[in-house]
């Protein structure tokens, strides 16, 4: 890679949401795109335009991160597009389904933890294991994990899982990545929310007010660039970890 290629950036999940504002935020920042799509490589309207507006060298991939042998063919179809490997990896693709502690079922547990849990560690694994210089690891995680409430339990084990890998995945890497992670509170509300309802969880959260993805971009970005910063965890969530909520969000 040259001194005039820009720094190469992957995000899963990266098309939609809170994925998209982040690879809108790095495109600003100058950055090429790796983007990848569980079912399809179209971005949201304002994603394109910002990637149109900065005339951005991009490209997407997609893949199910659900299948075992996904991690290493999708940093292969990465360096192989690009030509070197990702500057950055933020592992933001995520599945959110509803379960419980009487309702989970293996099925469920196990496509969490694979989407979740073992997709991340084994696209940082492929990643570190091609890269010739030190690397940054962002994981998306979730506020939940330091007090659980009562719902999704599947997912909720699944971040959890991750979360705690990160100090781990650090201190082994050592020099070779700097891994940190970022827990958004509540952030994008499902259409079926109303504004009474995202008020309601505005106010219960100690500073007053919900993460918004701009928020969850540019931590992403401090990240990437903070030199002297791995194993951390970084809650961006209005204060949401610090109180202890018996039910989701969507049940307040």
């Amino acid at each position: 890679m040259s001194n005039n290629t820009p720094p190469l950036v992957l995000i899963t999940g990266g098309f939609r949401r809170i994925g998209a504002i982040i690879a809108s935020h790095f495109a600003n920042n100058g950055y090429a795109l790796a983007l990848h799509g569980h079912s399809d490589t179209k971005a949201e309207a304002a994603l394109r335009e910002t990637l149109d507006q900065n005339n951005s060298d991009w490209h997407g991939f997609q893949a199910d991160l659900s299948k075992s042998d996904t991690a290493p063919q999708l940093m292969e179809a990465v360096i192989s597009y690009f030509g070197h490997t990702p500057n950055i990896l933020i592992n933001n693709a995520s599945l959110f389904q509803y379960d419980d502690v009487d309702s989970m079922n293996a099925e469920s547990f196990d496509m969490h933890m694979a989407v979740n849990f073992r997709s991340p560690l084994f696209l940082t694994k492929a990643l570190i294991e091609c890269s010739d210089r030190q690397v940054s690891i962002i994981q998306i995680i979730d506020q939940r994990v330091r007090n659980p409430n009562i719902d999704q339990t599947s997912y909720t084990l699944s971040k959890q899982a991750l979360a705690e890998s990160i100090r781990t995945q650090a201190r082994a890497y050592g020099k070779r990545a700097r891994i940190n992670g970022i827990a958004p509170g509540f952030t994008l509300a499902p259409d079926r929310f109303d504004d009474a309802h995202i008020a309601r969880i505005a106010d219960a959260m100690p500073l007053g007010m919900n993460s918004t993805a701009q928020d969850i971009a540019q931590a992403a970005l401090y990240l990437a660039h903070a030199k002297a910063v791995t194993g951390q965890l970084l809650f961006v969530d209005g204060g949401a970890h610090m109180e202890s909520y018996e039910r989701d969000f969507e049940f307040m």
